[in-house]
């Protein structure tokens, strides 16, 4: 039988819609804010040639530039102040989280709510301003090197573009931080979202030239959309899929009054490392191919060009580690963000236990069973959505943007704020219920 709540999202309607005044407000105030963003993707640095930097991209596009362009929605392309976009800020907070299984006293501010949490992204601000600062100007340093690319290089150009894109980094921190409170869904996700949907219509645009040029079949350009449904269709399901262990707690009594004991369930996403492994997978792989773009290949030793060459995109060595790494990454990624000894701990704490199991160590020693089996699954999904469409990019050259990553990132992002939006108006239909037999704040009417 259906739940209440599955019962109130089936009855939706437009008209529920209209009434819901502070849903509207925030996904207004979320376009808004989605919209200063992509303005700021077009505002170039100052000192730059934009045509010739235009140019020298081209070659590097394939490489990891290609990737943060992606990312940044294509601001990369365009070197603009929002070029480094958020991914300063993820890497603080990757780091942040690796350092709170290891020092104790970051540790400690995890545990303490509300207030350890303020601590704890204050230091991922502070680690994004430090990570951005050197990223900005080695971009910078970058920049000079190349022949016709800054008008006037020297200090007041590198000065000027670590502020710009320093200060671009950390004026999408705090749009983000505003659209999470403010707006509709987990705003760090909802930019990158933006930006790889921004270039979602010119890959559709550039994949179709291919097919008018001859380069790609009709035949092949079918099979690419059904691959992509297919695709989309599988993370949906997997992104949705948990594992529910069974918590019961026990019997207790209140003065004379005899409780029943009530029964819970502990839900285990079966890719609880989101779309993390991919992308650190895929950003240590084209960093080589990056490399040995800018550096100068007719100097190069021999092994260099074989290493470069054997990591190219579609080779078998790429694919292989590509895979290896996405699973290591799975794997290492869980265990920092779940830990199933402090888990058991709170269920324990609270009079929780998994039946059959005893409370503590072997509860423990259970939930790291099951997850380390679901976590093998989450794996070879991940796996196969990210290789499956990087054989198809290698091999007929479809846009980078229809990749697997790019993909996991929007279909996750989707459902997310799609359950968000739904939550509101759920919360709406309640209230209405509630106006309607005269609660209000537990005050009936007299």
């Amino acid at each position: 039988m259906a739940s209440a709540a599955e019962q109130l999202a089936s009855n939706l309607n437009f008209s529920t819609f209209a009434k819901a005044e502070d849903l509207k407000k925030r996904l207004w105030f979320t376009l808004g804010a989605l919209l200063v963003y992509r303005l700021g993707t077009y505002i170039p640095l100052p000192g730059l040639n934009p045509e010739a930097f235009a140019q020298a991209f081209q070659g590097q596009s394939g490489g990891i530039l290609g990737l943060f362009n992606m990312f940044s929605g294509g601001a990369v392309e365009r070197m603009a102040i929002f070029a480094l976009g958020i991914m300063p800020y993820i890497s603080a907070s990757i780091i942040v989280q690796l350092m709170t299984s290891v020092v104790p006293a970051l540790e400690q501010l995890k545990k303490e709510g509300e207030q350890g949490r303020k601590i704890i992204n204050q230091y991922t601000r502070y680690g994004t301003v430090l990570l951005g600062a050197m990223q900005a100007y080695g971009i910078a340093i970058g920049l000079e090197s190349g022949s016709g690319l800054v008008g006037d290089p020297g200090w007041f150009f590198r000065v000027s573009t670590v502020i710009s894109l320093l200060g671009g980094t950390m004026f999408l921190m705090w749009l983000g931080e505003q659209i999470t409170s403010r707006g509709i869904g987990n705003g760090i996700s909802l930019i990158i979202f933006a930006g790889i949907v921004a270039a979602l219509p010119s890959a559709l645009a550039g994949t179709l030239e291919l097919g008018r040029t001859g380069a790609l079949s009709t035949p092949l350009i079918l099979a690419i959309i059904v691959m992509v449904v297919a695709v989309i269709a599988l993370i949906v399901f997997v992104e949705r899929a948990q594992r529910r262990l069974l918590i019961q707690y026990p019997k207790r009594q209140v003065g004379n009054r005899m409780f029943q004991g009530d029964t819970s369930h502990l839900p285990l996403k079966l890719n609880t490392s989101g779309v993390i492994p991919a992308i650190f997978a895929s950003s240590l792989l084209l960093l080589p191919a990056t490399l040995a773009g800018f550096a100068n290949t007719a100097t190069m030793p021999g092994w260099a060009t074989a290493i470069v060459s054997a990591l190219a995109h579609g080779q078998p060595l790429y694919m292989v580690l590509y895979g290896g790494m996405i699973a290591f990454f799975a794997f290492f990624y869980t265990a920092i963000v779940f830990n199933p000894k402090d888990t058991a701990d709170n269920l324990k704490k609270h009079g929780g236990f998994i039946p059959g199991i005893r409370p503590g160590e072997r509860t423990a020693e259970y939930i790291d069973f099951v997850l380390t089996r679901i976590t093998v699954i989450g794996a070879i999904y991940l796996i196969f959505v990210c290789i499956l469409p990087e054989i198809l990019i290698s091999q007929t050259g479809v846009p980078f943007y229809l990749g697997g990553t790019s993909l996991l990132i929007v279909v996750s992002v989707t459902l997310d704020t799609v359950a968000q939006i739904q939550g509101h108006l759920i919360a709406q239909q309640y209230e209405g219920l509630i106006k309607k037999s005269k609660l209000r704040g537990g005050k009936r009417g007299r």
